[in-house]
């Protein structure tokens, strides 16, 4: 894949992969907000549109969409490299493609070089390319940053979050950091409504260790940690005072099902 461009994995089963269909559908998420804030960071979920959409479509209508974003996401798949980043190339959506901002991108590893280059590890997961119709419903000039975090290792995911703080800081122009994550998994509405707030609660307190614990602590299945971990460290340095939670819901909510549910909470951090 190198230069080349990474093909959707998901499109016609997360979302629909018919263009004008999956524009209508986002544009219905994104619509009621007038005035989208400038954000340093958010937090989206990534699960099928029928069931999370509304949560995503809710923070990204409410964030000001920059030109250039670096977008983390957990790997589902376990393969590649556990810090994974793709430097060159785009990916295609229904909407079309989106270049990766390789200037950033290269500064960014070697800022921190523990990041590989890594197509592998992107060519399957569906967690980062569930956001990208929504970001280019909102900034046609996207051009983004893919990393792929299959590792649980506080002090790396830490460190990850420094190096995003500096890269981001030496810019000219805004980036805005999003960390793809659904909360918990598989629980019943009631478990996983009680885990889920104990986990947001730290989110909202931009309190990046405060989260790992909790998560680890409580058996919080939130697959996404690791790049809210990083996101929460990088948006604290670059200065952010404050996070406010746009959404929360569970899938239960859509199916009924309130036996085994999976949860989901859109965060926006400035």
């Amino acid at each position: 894949m190198g230069t080349g461009v990474r093909h959707p994995a998901v499109a016609g089963r997360f979302y629909p992969g018919d263009p004008d269909i999956l524009l209508s559908e986002v544009q219905t998420y994104e619509a009621g907000v007038e005035q989208p804030i400038p954000s340093l960071g958010c937090v989206a979920p990534h699960a099928g549109y029928m069931y999370s959409g509304h949560v995503a479509g809710a923070v990204f209508a409410r964030v000001q969409i920059p030109r250039r974003v670096i977008l983390m996401c957990p790997n589902h798949t376990g393969r590649g490299q556990p810090l994974s980043i793709m430097t060159e190339g785009g990916w295609e959506t229904p909407l079309g493609d989106v270049p990766i901002d390789s200037s950033l991108a290269k500064t960014l590893r070697e800022q921190f070089p523990l990041l590989s280059e890594d197509p592998e590890a992107h060519r399957s997961e569906h967690a980062a390319e569930v956001q990208l119709p929504f970001l280019q419903a909102r900034q046609p000039q996207l051009s983004f940053v893919p990393i792929a975090l299959g590792t649980s290792h506080f002090e790396s995911l830490e460190k990850l979050g420094e190096a995003l703080a500096q890269v981001v800081a030496a810019q000219s122009e805004p980036v805005l950091i999003i960390a793809s994550s659904d909360m918990n998994h598989y629980e019943s509405d009631r478990v996983t409504r009680v885990k889920d707030h104990k986990a947001i609660e730290r989110i909202l307190a931009l309190d990046a260790r405060g989260l790992y614990d909790v998560v680890m602590n409580e058996d919080i299945s939130m697959c996404g940690f690791g790049p809210t971990v990083a996101m929460l460290t990088a948006t604290k340095r670059l200065g952010a005072t404050s996070a406010e939670l746009i959404k929360y819901a569970t899938s239960g909510d859509v199916s009924g099902d309130r036996q085994m549910v999976v949860g989901y909470a859109g965060v926006l951090v400035r």
